[in-house]
């Protein structure tokens, strides 16, 4: 069996009819994207970029015309073949196909009187100009399309150059379509890499979303399983605690214990579907309101200059609040001490009637503050989880004076917090 032969890339096997579409576009098909210049880079060069052009392609048709002239051209014939040579210049920004077509015809016909013994029959601009409108093309136009741009422009080429130069031609021509395809695989890999990077940037994002609502969920189950042993404990044992209790109250309070070793068992069954294969039990106990200042003093002896302005806790703050304030705590310190090293924090913690507002805010330090917020980590992501799994608001971003705030209102039993 006879290995498969290969091909050049810019000759790859197409169907037929793929070939025939793509003489049809080549000839008399929807033009290729236009050339899109970087003046985002020089903005004060954009306003002169369009005159400064227009004033060269004006000094191209001078000179044409002026070799024109030196044929000895008949009457306005010099004026066309100047117009022609440099139409294909003025079309190539925006129509870069058109101007492929110009100067096609061009060279086909801007060759009357050439000078005896000329190896080139077209002048420098035609033929340079020529050159830079394929060039483009090459960077623009799929294979099909480019095997017969090329095939199509060695036609007057080949068939009006002095034999001696041919072989010059050709292998000029191959040149720039097979650099000008390489450019263009190598733009559209960078397109295509930069596209799955965004992508893979927001399955990132995504996947950090859902890790720390399942986090959130373990946790707020630890905290709802231990209000729901309550309840069961106090049903089932308040009828040896009150005395005379009627038979219906006490049937009553029964169905009340089954109702909450239900909903535990539920619990225990969702929480086992999201908890990881890899994730162990968590048998350590879970932090709250009461435990910020301890972290606080953690921070503290680990060198970060933060204080903290709250008051006692007195116990009214619900479970899954006060761990959510701790959470919030804990990662706004986080971030503070890794993008913004040396920085003084402060931390405020304010409960109010109907909610419990954090604050964290760190002066400009060595760091960057505003790292975290651009991408690299996903601490604001849990944080705003927690607030808004609340019912709360969280908002975050540089301070007015530098430095970096994060804001966090954590209703109570879903209320708006800013009451």
């Amino acid at each position: 069996m006879r290995p498969p032969v290969r091909t050049l890339p810019l000759m790859a096997e197409q169907p037929v009819g793929t070939w025939w579409r793509a003489l049809r576009r080549t000839v008399a098909g929807a033009d290729v994207a236009p050339v899109r210049l970087p003046l985002d880079r020089w903005p004060r060069l954009a306003p002169f970029a369009r005159p400064v052009g227009l004033l060269v392609v004006i000094g191209l048709f001078a000179v044409t015309l002026a070799q024109q002239t030196d044929r000895r051209l008949p009457g306005i014939v010099p004026i066309l073949f100047a117009g022609l040579t440099v139409a294909p210049l003025l079309a190539l920004p925006r129509r870069p196909l058109l101007a492929w077509r110009l100067a096609v015809v061009a060279l086909a016909t801007c060759t009357f009187n050439a000078p005896a013994g000329a190896g080139w029959p077209w002048t420098p601009v035609l033929a340079l100009g020529s050159l830079l409108v394929l060039a483009v093309v090459a960077t623009r136009a799929d294979r099909p399309v480019l095997v017969w741009v090329g095939l199509l422009t060695l036609v007057p080429g080949l068939a009006l150059v002095d034999p001696d130069h041919r072989v010059s031609v050709l292998v000029l021509v191959l040149t720039v379509l097979v650099l000008g395809d390489l450019v263009r695989g190598n733009r559209r890999s960078r397109r295509a890499l930069a596209a799955q990077t965004a992508l893979s940037e927001r399955e990132r994002e995504r996947r950090a979303v859902l890790e720390e609502r399942t986090r959130i969920a373990r946790e707020l189950h630890d905290v709802v399983a231990h209000h729901m042993s309550m309840i069961a404990v106090q049903a089932e044992t308040a009828p040896y605690r009150l005395a005379e209790v009627p038979d219906a109250a006490r049937a009553e309070f029964a169905a009340i214990a089954g109702s909450a070793r239900e909903a535990l068992t539920d619990m225990r069954r969702l929480l086992g579907v999201l908890r990881s294969e890899s994730a162990g039990p968590e048998t350590a106990p879970l932090p709250g309101l009461a435990d910020v200042a301890a972290m606080v003093d953690a921070a503290r002896r680990a060198g970060l200059a933060v204080t903290l302005d709250a008051p006692a806790p007195t116990g009214d703050t619900p479970a899954p609040v006060g761990l959510a304030a701790y959470r919030i705590v804990q990662e706004g310190l986080a971030n503070a001490a890794r993008h913004a090293a040396g920085a003084a924090v402060r931390v405020t913690v304010r409960p109010g009637p109907h909610a419990l507002a954090v604050r964290v805010e760190n002066s400009a330090g060595g760091g960057d503050p505003t790292a975290a917020e651009r991408g690299a980590g996903h601490g604001l992501t849990g944080m705003r989880e927690r607030a808004l799994a609340l019912g709360g608001t969280f908002a975050a971003g540089p301070a007015d004076g530098g430095g970096y705030v994060v804001d966090a209102v954590l209703p109570y039993d879903g209320e708006d917090g800013n009451g």
